[in-house]
């Protein structure tokens, strides 16, 4: 992995062990419970990924990703963040989301997977660490009824690979597909934006 998408997972895993570590104070959880959901926020997306491409966990092979998670759960504890998660701690969740779908679907490629596998699997390694940190606190899932998490991530990461087919270089695709996520998930927050839903 070269360094820029080790910088990409670096900010990913704190962005998300942080909204993971806030959340789980928020449910008064204690220090052992917001170090566990912290560390299962920030790091289940990029352990998928990687085990899907057979290659060595990130935060094994790169030790200091779990600073980024200790670093989140300490800044919680210390400055006793208990309440619900409110706007900026979502825009932070949305770097993450974006940061994730990018560092996620750009490996893909990277190690030459095709294009509609390495957006699923962008996807998927930027939406399954909110999906568990959400259903460890026992509360409802973000990415099954609200704020669009996963179309924003599809969009992202499907942009960052036309991006890459038309000839971009991968700063440039990876930084669409970044900017395209996170406008996506902040305007579905504001407007409260929604896919379909079935009524009555």
């Amino acid at each position: 992995m070269n360094d820029f998408l080790v910088i990409l997972d670096f900010l990913s895993t704190f962005a998300f062990a942080l909204v993971g570590a806030r959340l789980a104070a928020s449910r008064f959880m204690d220090y052992g419970g917001i170090l566990f959901v912290a560390s299962v926020a920030a790091l289940t997306g990029g352990t998928f990924r990687n085990l899907v491409l057979d290659i060595p966990l990130t935060w094994i092979e790169k030790p200091y990703l779990l600073g980024a998670v200790l670093l989140a759960v300490v800044l919680t504890i210390v400055f006793k963040w208990s309440k619900e998660v409110g706007s900026f701690v979502l825009f932070i969740d949305s770097i993450g989301l974006g940061v994730s779908t990018v560092a996620g679907t750009a490996l893909a490629l990277d190690l030459n997977l095709d294009p509609i596998p390495a957006i699923l699997l962008g996807l998927l390694s930027a939406v399954l660490g909110g999906l568990t940190r959400d259903l460890l606190a026992q509360v409802p899932p973000v990415l099954l009824h609200r704020e669009t998490n996963g179309t924003a991530s599809f969009i992202g990461a499907s942009a960052l690979v036309v991006a890459i087919e038309a000839g971009a270089n991968q700063e440039l695709a990876s930084a669409i597909g970044f900017v395209l996520v996170i406008g996506i998930r902040l305007i579905s927050i504001k407007q409260n934006w929604n896919l379909p839903k079935i009524k009555g």
